[in-house]
């Protein structure tokens, strides 16, 4: 083929791309709004709006208000056209969540099975995934990916768990799952997979802080846009902070770690009964024993956040298990706690709460595969 018609092919196919991703970030517009905002002619633009429509990726679904002329139909994305699959591991269960490409979760749900680094429990958990697709009658061809989310820190080609003390997983292949699965694989640390949701939810940070508050404490930083990883993939493992050196014994061998106070396990072990049942005791504000032990678990989180603060001058996002539970009143108090004697403070509007709870790791997961087809149209 000649020069000149690799130049027009390629021409066409940015055409195509700027077309769709311009009405994926307008979520529904209309053709001459395109026209108009990407400086496209009428023409390449119908002949662009032709072929995705075909194609199956957008669809033209209702009219907009007539504005004295003939009324503009309404062009969308087909949000559903591919989904993506997220696997959120821990130690005696599993999250599953399939999302769109908006990345809305449109299902969630959890299996009890205990994690033990054995080819049984990989295949055993990849069974339920296959069954998940099977039971949900999604095509093969629909799905992007699978993308598991795992209490490990990565190595820097995503390929294996280099430090899994939590669950005992060190060592834990990305090939223990993708051997058995028809599809594209991907793993990631549960506390990265959360910072890339919440920063999914929240674009126009140039920065921020994650306290992903789940069983066990986690964390990730973000700068320029970017989850920062470090050059040894530890960036943001908050959680070991010490902010007591005569403090509980943590799992990393360390005393007093912020593990050991901000984790959902050690406001458990504090307070002596689930999360799911503290939380209504607590707002009922009968008793001042539970208002002492969570007063408690904010002051260290409060403590941390300050000194995190002075360091990354940035908003900071409160996420995972426990952040559905925290009410206007918490982010009051910590604020209150962080200011305190501070050189430099926080405003209410820069302490975040993210909204998926438990299930944030493996949305985030899911996310990696909705960006790539996203980037890749």
């Amino acid at each position: 083929m000649s020069e000149k018609g690799l130049t027009t092919i390629n021409l066409k196919k940015i055409n195509r791309s700027k077309v769709y991703q311009y009405i994926y970030k307008a979520r529904q517009t209309s053709k001459m709004q395109i026209v108009q905002d990407l400086q496209m002619g009428l023409s390449t633009v119908s002949q662009n709006l032709n072929l995705l429509e075909k194609e199956g990726l957008i669809d033209r679904n209702g009219y907009f208000d007539s504005t004295g002329g003939r009324k503009a139909q309404a062009i969308q994305i087909v949000s559903d056209f591919r989904i993506s699959i997220g696997i959120g591991i821990l130690k005696n269960m599993f999250h599953i969540t399939a999302i769109d490409l908006y990345g809305n979760a449109f299902y969630t749900e959890t299996i009890a099975l205990p994690y033990s680094n054995t080819e049984e429990y990989y295949r055993q958990l990849t069974d339920k995934v296959r069954e998940f697709i099977a039971e949900n009658h999604y095509p093969e061809e629909k799905i992007l990916g699978i993308s598991i989310a795992t209490q490990g820190i990565t190595s820097p080609d995503n390929s294996t768990v280099i430090y899994g003390n939590i669950m005992n997983n060190t060592g834990m292949k990305l090939k223990d799952f993708s051997r058995h699965l028809p599809y594209p694989c991907h793993l990631e640390h549960d506390s990265k997979s959360a910072a890339f949701l919440e920063l999914w939810n929240h674009p126009e940070l140039d920065s921020a802080v994650v306290f992903l508050l789940n069983r066990n404490l986690g964390g990730a930083i973000i700068t320029n846009h970017q989850i920062h990883q470090g050059s040894s993939m530890h960036s943001g493992t908050l959680e070991h902070m010490c902010v007591n050196p005569d403090g509980p014994l943590c799992y990393c061998g360390n005393r007093g770690c912020l593990e050991t106070y901000c984790s959902a396990n050690a406001l458990e072990q504090s307070v002596g009964m689930p999360v799911k049942k503290f939380f209504p005791l607590l707002r009922e504000k009968k008793s001042p024993r539970l208002a002492e032990h969570w007063e408690d678990y904010l002051n260290h989180l409060a403590f941390a956040m300050k000194n995190l603060n002075l360091i990354i001058d940035a908003p900071i996002i409160i996420s995972g298990y426990l952040a559905p539970y925290f009410t206007e009143e918490d982010i009051t108090y910590l604020l209150e706690h962080i200011n305190t004697g501070a050189p430099f403070t926080l405003n209410k509007d820069q302490i975040l709460v993210g909204t998926h709870g438990q299930y944030t790791p493996a949305i985030g997961a899911a996310l990696y595969y909705v960006e790539k087809f996203i980037q890749s149209v």
